[in-house]
C-alpha cells in the first residue's frame, strides 16, 4: 500500500495559523463588549430590551361590596391621592355617625365626676361628725369606701370614652377603604369592573401606571459591566423604533439608576436599569435597543484589553 506524506514547506506554519486564529477571536470578543475609544458606544448591535412603566400598580379592595361610582376613566391622568373608585358605604357612613356622636359624648365623664365629688363632700362630713364622736367608725369606713368606688367610676367612664373614639377612628378607616385611591401621578391604564359589579376583596379592580420616566431594565454581560465600567449616573442611548419603513430609530438619552448586585449564572449577565423621560411617542412595553457610554476620562476600554498581534510563535527563528 502506498504511504502518503504531506510535505511542509514550513515547519511553524500550524503555530502561525493558531496564534492568526486567536488574535482573530480576540479581535471579535473585544468589538463585541468593549468600546470604541473616544466614542463613549458599545461596537456590535446594541442590546435588546423592553421599555416598562416606572410605577405599575393595579389596585383592589380590602373587603367585598357593590360598586357605587368609578370616578375616572380609561386614559386619564391622576395624582396622588385622588379617589378612583368608591364602594357603596350608605350603612358605614350611619354606623360611622353612630361612633362618632358616642366618641364626642361625654355625659358619662361628667356624672362620674359629680358622683366623686358628692362622695368626698359627705366623707369630710363624716370625718368630721367622727372626731366629735357623733358617728360610729363603721359610717366613716363606709363614707371612705363610697369615695373610693366613685373614683373607679370616674376612670371606668374616661376609660370607655377613650374606647368610643378609637372605635370611632376604626370606623373612619374602614370607611376610607371603601374608595380606592391612586398612590401615585399616573395614568389610568384598565378598569377591570364598573358601577353595580361586586367586588369579592381581593379582585383587580383598577390599574395605574407612571410613563415618565420609562425604565429600561438591560441583561448586560457581566464582562461588559466590568470593561465599561458601568456605574450609577452613568449615560445611555435608547433607540425607540419608529413607524415606517427605511425611518431611523429614535435616540433618547437615559441613565443609570440601578445596577443588580447579583449575576444570573444561567445567563451570564447582569441586570441594568436605565431611566428614560416619557416623550410621548414612546409607549411603554415597546423593544428597544440600548448603547452604554463609557465613564467621563475613562478614555475608553479598549486601552485595557490589549492583543499582542507581533508576538512570535515560541521557538520560530528569523
Amino acid at each position: 500500500m502506498p504511504i502518503l506524506v504531506e510535505r511542509l514547506e514550513d515547519p511553524f506554519a500550524w503555530e502561525s495559523n493558531i496564534m492568526r486564529a486567536q488574535v482573530r477571536v480576540a479581535l471579535c470578543l473585544a468589538a463585541a463588549v468593549l468600546l470604541v475609544p473616544g466614542a463613549g458606544l458599545c461596537l456590535g448591535q446594541a442590546i435588546e430590551a423592553v421599555a416598562r412603566p416606572s410605577r405599575d400598580v393595579t389596585l383592589s379592595f380590602l373587603r367585598p361590596g357593590r360598586i357605587k361610582a368609578v370616578l375616572v376613566k380609561e386614559g386619564d391622568l391622576v395624582e396622588p391621592g385622588q379617589t378612583l373608585v368608591q364602594l357603596d358605604d350608605e350603612a358605614e357612613q350611619a354606623q360611622l355617625k353612630q361612633l362618632k356622636a358616642q366618641a364626642e359624648d361625654t355625659i358619662h365623664v361628667r356624672a362620674a365626676a359629680a358622683q366623686l365629688e358628692q362622695a368626698n363632700v359627705d366623707l369630710r362630713m363624716k370625718e368630721w361628725a367622727y372626731e366629735r364622736n357623733a358617728v360610729p367608725k363603721m359610717e366613716l369606713e363606709h363614707a371612705q369606701l363610697e369615695a373610693k368606688i366613685k373614683q373607679l367610676s370616674l376612670e371606668l367612664a374616661r376609660f370607655e370614652n377613650d374606647l368610643n373614639q378609637l372605635k370611632y377612628l376604626e370606623a373612619k378607616v374602614r370607611v376610607n377603604q371603601m374608595q380606592l385611591v391612586s398612590p401615585i401621578a399616573g395614568r389610568v391604564e384598565k378598569i377591570m369592573l364598573r358601577e353595580g359589579e361586586s367586588a369579592d376583596g381581593v379582585e383587580d379592580i383598577i390599574r395605574v401606571v407612571k410613563t415618565d420616566p420609562l425604565w429600561v431594565d438591560v441583561p448586560v454581560p457581566v464582562g461588559q459591566v466590568r470593561a465599561m465600567k458601568l456605574a450609577l449616573g452613568g449615560k445611555a442611548e435608547v433607540a425607540f423604533p419608529i413607524a415606517g419603513e427605511g425611518q431611523e430609530n429614535r435616540t433618547v438619552m437615559g441613565k443609570i439608576i440601578h445596577i443588580a448586585a447579583m449575576a444570573d449564572s444561567a445567563s451570564e449577565t447582569k441586570t441594568v436599569r436605565v431611566e428614560v423621560p416619557y416623550e410621548g411617542s414612546a409607549p411603554a412595553g415597546e423593544r428597544v435597543k440600548v448603547s452604554f457610554q463609557a465613564p467621563a476620562g475613562s478614555g475608553g476600554a479598549m486601552e485595557k484589553a490589549e492583543v499582542p498581534l507581533s508576538k512570535k510563535p515560541p521557538g520560530r527563528k528569523e
